[in-house]
């Protein structure tokens, strides 16, 4: 499977380099979109945005299952995890000190899909809310 996933990044990247497969959004995309509190707009709802997308029509069928298997893999481990940790963290360190105040600044990968901090934080029972570039906190 790692074998798998290194060959199919660097075929990725290599198309990318040709021209022959593009990103539908920009880094200038992301930000503008993070930056005014977009978090449902589809870059932030594409779950693989977050890691290469293996699956493709050109894959044989064994390839298609080893590539289903890493993409699960990645999903669950690489971010649903990931933010679970993060997200058990704040609640942990805002029940902590209760009476302290707190500043969280996340990357935006973090806020990408399903199962996001927030998320985490919401299902916990907290309210979060975004607060614009440029305002007071």
């Amino acid at each position: 499977q790692v074998v798998f996933a290194l060959n199919q990044t660097l075929l990725q990247h290599e198309s990318l380099r040709a021209g022959s497969f593009q990103i539908p959004y920009t880094t200038e995309d992301l930000i503008k979109h993070y930056s005014c509190g977009d978090l449902s707009s589809i870059i932030f709802n594409h779950d693989t945005s977050q890691v290469p997308n293996f699956i493709n029509a050109t894959l044989l069928a064994h390839e298609r299952i080893t590539a289903q298997e890493i993409d699960s893999y990645f999903r669950q481990e690489l971010i649903y995890k990931r933010n679970e940790r993060m997200g058990l963290r704040v609640k942990g360190l805002l029940e902590e000190y209760p009476d302290k105040s707190f500043f969280f600044a996340f990357g935006a990968g973090h806020f990408m899909g399903n199962n996001t901090v927030i998320d985490v934080l919401r299902r916990e029972g907290y309210k979060v809310e975004h607060t614009p570039a440029g305002q007071d906190i």
